[in-house]
């Protein structure tokens, strides 16, 4: 048996130390966030990933160029911006079942966690990078019809500057109240889709829990106009929003009555639970 040769050789293949600057956590999380906003509408992927979201957005704005058209033949528009938030609403939970899984089942099926979060990410600035990307994502698709109208009306005003300002501050109106239905359809939407890493099941979870509950709610106000009746929109998310509308702008597609501060309760303690449990979802996931 030949004796072991003592001398050892080190190749040099070439790998070096990275001596560059570590932009750190901040950064990563910005970047999941930008990377989230952008395939929530299939940016930088295949033409199929976009037809869902784009799509949706487009029948929006279209939707809003015909609102534009008809309200330029009566006195005063027949949709305002608050109102497309409210009436928006029921697309935008099919956008979220669709966009939310998007987002996070398929790093769950494929086992990407331990990559995200090896270093510098922590499991809670994932979950709160996927919940501002889908939030923002939803946003833009409430925004981008109101811009629309925006841009319409205020050529068609026949008051001038004050015209313009008064669309201006309507918009404002419009905007906030998209704000608190992107807020909280993502904080709701998101836990729900990271239960499962099958897009197909996290998608029928999110359609069940927002769809289904629209009828019993509906039943509930058609039978009793009361307190009843009007309480009977916080079982539904869309109802539920369509109340906060109601009780803050004066504008929604539900009677309230005087439980409109019941409303905006329950939408924050949604919110706030919705962003509690994606937290808690991501701390209990292997990684």
């Amino acid at each position: 048996m030949p004796a072991p040769d003592a001398s050892g050789v080190i190749h040099d293949i070439g790998y070096q130390r990275y001596t560059g600057p570590r932009l750190g956590r901040r950064y990563a999380a910005r970047s999941l966030y930008w990377h989230g906003v952008r395939g929530a509408y299939g940016i930088g992927r295949g033409a199929w990933a976009k037809v869902l979201p784009m799509g949706l957005f487009a029948l929006a704005c279209l939707a809003a160029v015909i609102l534009v058209v008809v309200s330029s033949q009566f006195p005063s528009p027949v949709l305002d911006y608050v109102g497309i938030a409210s009436t928006f609403s029921y697309a935008a939970t099919v956008f979220v079942a669709i966009v939310a899984p998007e987002l996070v089942s398929g790093d769950l099926r494929n086992n990407l966690l331990p990559l995200y979060l090896s270093r510098p990410l922590r499991r809670s600035d994932y979950a709160m990078a996927k919940l501002g990307a889908l939030a923002t994502a939803v946003l833009v698709l409430f925004a981008g019809p109101m811009l629309v109208m925006f841009v319409g009306l205020a050529f068609d005003t026949r008051t001038g500057v004050s015209g313009v300002l008064e669309q201006a501050a309507d918009l404002l109106a419009g905007l906030a109240a998209a704000v608190i239905h992107a807020a909280l359809l993502a904080a709701l939407a998101l836990p729900l889709a990271a239960l499962s890493g099958r897009r197909v099941f996290a998608t029928g979870i999110i359609i069940a829990v927002f769809l289904l509950t629209a009828p019993v709610s509906g039943a509930l106000r058609a039978l009793d106009p009361g307190a009843a009746g009007q309480l009977a929109g916080l079982l539904d998310p869309v109802s539920l929003l369509n109340g906060v509308d109601r009780w803050i702008f004066g504008k929604g597609l539900v009677q309230v009555g005087p439980y409109g501060p019941v409303y905006g309760i329950v939408a924050v303690v949604l919110t706030a639970a919705g962003v509690g449990c994606a937290v808690w979802r991501y701390r209990k996931v292997k990684a």
